[in-house]
């Protein structure tokens, strides 16, 4: 679920899964449905004008550039175990923080890829500032990262446990 300088992306068995499944479907019967809503606002007449065509080609090629991240994050993608429920912060692993040692001011994370988001919770890159922060962390330690005025933060690991979708 995470980045290497190297470019491989290391995913747990169901990321892989999950994202090789997003990828037959954009590129099967997704394809095919694009294509016959093209055919269908072609037919509708000029297309200089013709806003459902306009807006299907969008769609077409937003749906492609998807396809061909997805190809390239699983060519290059190695399949792991999913990191030990062991207390140290590592990609795959679900953080919680506090700012500034204030334990009511917290943040609950994904430390992943940006390619594992989910719409559940807030999915943050290892290689992003606060990723790579706490990233080798352990719970009840503090970390430091810089922030985008170049001052550094920090923030104190109050949980780590791994992901489960």
């Amino acid at each position: 679920m995470t980045q290497t300088s190297e470019n491989v992306t290391w995913l747990t068995q169901e990321a892989y899964n999950q994202l090789k499944a997003e990828l037959e479907y954009l590129s099967g019967p997704a394809r095919t449905e694009i294509a016959a809503k093209i055919a269908a606002a072609r037919e509708e007449g000029d297309l200089r004008e013709n806003g459902g065509y306009h807006a299907a080609k969008e769609e077409q090629g937003k749906q492609e550039l998807r396809v061909r991240q997805l190809t390239q994050l699983l060519e290059n993608a190695k399949v792991g175990e999913a990191p030990a429920a062991d207390g140290v912060v590592a990609p795959g692993m679900v953080v919680t923080i506090a700012f500034d040692g204030d334990e009511d001011d917290t943040v609950t994370f994904l430390l992943a890829s940006r390619e594992y988001a989910s719409s559940d919770i807030e999915t943050y890159s290892p290689q992003s500032p606060l990723g790579s922060g706490v990233n080798g962390k352990k719970v009840g330690e503090d970390a430091q990262y810089e922030l985008p005025n170049g001052k550094l933060a920090s923030v104190k690991i109050l949980k780590a446990r791994p992901y489960t979708a």
